[in-house]
């Protein structure tokens, strides 16, 4: 997500932080009660003989409609061998049917004044467009059709496998802090695909084929294992006639028995990834640690996980950014994040950018050293409501857009998650308490579950790292 409030938030008192909170929980109640119309509207939801769960979620403010199709399948449900496949098959899926020619998809949804794009994550693959409202039928029909009767070439498998390895390059193996990101997750998931790229390593990409994405396509697109959400000017009742219509004629895959995927085994030891590369322009230093996800911990974590990370590593009023970058001066950016989506588990993440002259090993003490503080001292009342306050504002606003409203519903219900879990999120938000925070600190930071990751432009960085400790202080360690 992107964070407007923070420089906002940093001048308010925490009685402001508090009214500004109480502020936004008023507008949130005011948004799902029967008469509103405006921010997050109510969701209907219902599911059709085939299996396909539909969510409604009306916004009559302009005639415009946003439908997303979520496929419960990702890079991490691949078969052994064949990483990539998932998102391949994603590329793929642009090509054509019987009804719709080769490359013809995208240029229709265009031709009819709308825009759509697709994106393959661990855990789930969707595709969307954004279209006028009288042009829903027709993009209903156009994605209901490649559900179930994508055609495939040799040549169109041949030309986007090109396509692939050339995004690769491009974003991967031509980008220094990919790269490392890359390898710290191989590091920080052993055994759990997670730790396998979403793009696929390059030498299996080589060697998909036709019948790789077909195969795919076959175990994992039916009806039976997607969700379809339509937000935007439109009633239930008519989502439903047109879904009956287009999807509710596929019949459901007997494939479908649930996602098998190896567990993380238990760690017992921090990691250290360094990467030496002269297109890095200065020493940069990240930690991981792994941390359940929504989807995945237990109740109340992932609010504290969220809220920790926010007063922890989020924006300019951050304890990293102001002990590393204002008070010491020893990075020119510094923050972090709680990568919270995942279906199986979620991470934490620090990072630091090198200020002039500073080594990788100064980096990492100071990084070591706000996490420490985490785990003795408490989050202050003042800055749990600050971050709060901002958090449930900024849910206020991501309501007001269809496309964004979708895209919550559409990811946490692909992850196992209900619309009971996205509509309650600011009441469970509000319960957090600065003890919570520091439990969840120390349950979580510690090290045997982290991998550090050094980046450093020239050879003679080398030496920095080992003068200061790689881990936080001994004192009080789990």
């Amino acid at each position: 997500m992107m964070w407007m409030f923070d420089q906002f938030l940093a001048v308010l008192d925490p009685q402001a932080g508090l009214l500004l909170a109480s502020f936004c929980l008023a507008t949130l109640a005011v948004a799902v009660a029967p008469s509103g119309t405006r921010a997050a509207p109510r969701v209907s939801e219902f599911t059709l003989n085939n299996g396909l769960q539909v969510l409604v979620i009306p916004d009559h403010r302009a005639p415009v409609v946003t439908q997303m199709v979520w496929y419960k399948v990702g890079a991490a449900d691949e078969p052994a061998g064949s990483s990539g496949i998932a998102h391949f098959l994603e590329h793929l899926m642009f090509k054509g049917t019987d009804l719709i020619p080769t490359g013809q998809f995208s240029k229709t949804i265009a031709k009819n004044g709308g825009e759509d794009n697709a994106f393959t994550n661990h855990d789930v693959t969707a595709y969307f467009q954004r279209v006028a409202k009288d042009r829903l039928p027709k993009v209903m029909e156009m994605e209901a059709d490649r559900m179930a009767n994508l055609r495939l070439s040799q040549d169109d498998v041949a030309t986007e496998r090109k396509v692939i390895l050339e995004e690769r390059r491009s974003r991967v193996d031509n980008d220094p802090g990919s790269i490392l990101q890359e390898q710290m997750m191989a590091a920080l998931y052993t055994k759990h695909p997670y730790g396998i790229p979403i793009i696929g390593w390059d030498h299996e990409i080589k060697a998909l084929d036709r019948e790789d994405a077909l195969s795919f396509y076959r175990r994992f697109y039916a009806p039976n294992n997607a969700i379809l959400v339509i937000a935007g000017d439109v009633e239930p009742d008519e989502v439903r006639k047109l879904a009956e219509d287009t999807f509710g004629k596929l019949a459901p895959s007997n494939s479908i028995n649930g996602r098998s995927r190896p567990k993380e085994p238990a760690h017992y030891a921090p990691v250290n990834v360094t990467l030496e590369d002269e297109r890095a322009g200065r020493t940069t230093v990240q930690r991981y640690y792994l941390a359940p996800s929504y989807a995945s911990a237990e109740p109340g974590e992932a609010e504290a996980l969220d809220l920790l990370m926010r007063v922890a590593a989020t924006g300019s009023i951050s304890k990293i950014y102001k002990q590393m970058v204002i008070e010491d001066r020893t990075a020119a950016n510094a923050g972090g994040w709680y990568s919270d989506s995942g279906l199986d588990s979620g991470r934490l993440g620090f990072y630091a950018i090198a200020a002039e002259n500073v080594s990788a090993g100064e980096l990492e003490q100071g990084i070591a050293q706000v996490i420490e503080d985490l785990r003795q001292n408490e989050v202050t009342q003042e800055e749990l409501d600050r971050a709060r306050a901002s958090y449930l504002a900024e849910f206020v606003y991501a309501s007001d857009s269809q496309s964004r409203m979708a895209r919550q519903y559409g990811w946490r219900l692909a992850t196992g998650m209900t619309v009971a879990d996205v509509e309650q999120w600011p009441d469970r938000l509000m319960r957090v308490t600065v003890d919570d925070i520091r439990a969840a600190a120390r349950k979580y930071l510690v090290d045997k579950n982290s991998v550090t990751g050094y980046l450093l432009p020239t050879p003679d960085h080398t030496s920095s790292i080992g003068q200061t400790p790689v881990h936080a202080p001994t004192k009080g360690k789990s």
